[in-house]
């Protein structure tokens, strides 16, 4: 096993508590921002049609994208069911529930971890195979499919939310 390698797979497990630590500490208490909101709401839905055109002709990852879109918006819906929101006199406040934002965020992390140790062992063979297109790749289009409709669907439930109050 060559040097580099070695201090790949020493490293990784660094960058992905690293990752994790700074995911935890930019998902605690913030500030409702409506453009945040409506960028997310729209942004994120307009991402997954996108990359469905881009995949139609292949069943399986349409599918795939479709599937983790749905479940998704289904875990967004419930993540605002979960979200403590407070209105005070210095603004409008959300703590969104860390356990299933961090799954989400990270499922979705060790997916492009995943897929980029997969193209460096790939470089380091003697005869290269020839990988999937990693835009067509259906477990990759699930866990996008996922982090999309969880945002989308989550900044449609604060938006709901700031109309109310």
């Amino acid at each position: 096993m060559e040097a580099t390698t070695i201090a790949l797979l020493v490293l990784m497990p660094l960058l992905v508590w690293r990752i994790y630590s700074r995911l935890k500490r930019a998902m605690g208490r913030s500030r409702s921002q409506l453009l945040r909101h409506w960028s997310a709401a729209v942004l994120f839905p307009l991402a997954i049609l996108g990359l469905a055109l881009t995949t139609w002709t292949d069943v399986l990852a349409v599918s795939c994208l479709g599937a983790g879109a749905l479940a998704g918006a289904w875990l967004g819906l419930w993540g605002i069911r979960l979200t403590r929101f407070e209105h005070t006199d210095k603004g409008w406040f959300f703590t969104p529930n860390l356990h299933l934002a961090l799954v989400v965020t990270m499922l979705f992390i060790a997916r492009l971890l995943y897929r980029g140790l997969e193209l460096y062992v790939n470089s380091r063979a003697l005869a290269p195979a020839q990988l999937q297109d990693f835009s067509q790749s259906p477990l990759t289009l699930l866990s996008f499919g996922l982090l999309a409709g969880y945002h989308a669907a989550y900044g449609v439930g604060l938006l709901r939310w700031r109309s109310k109050a």
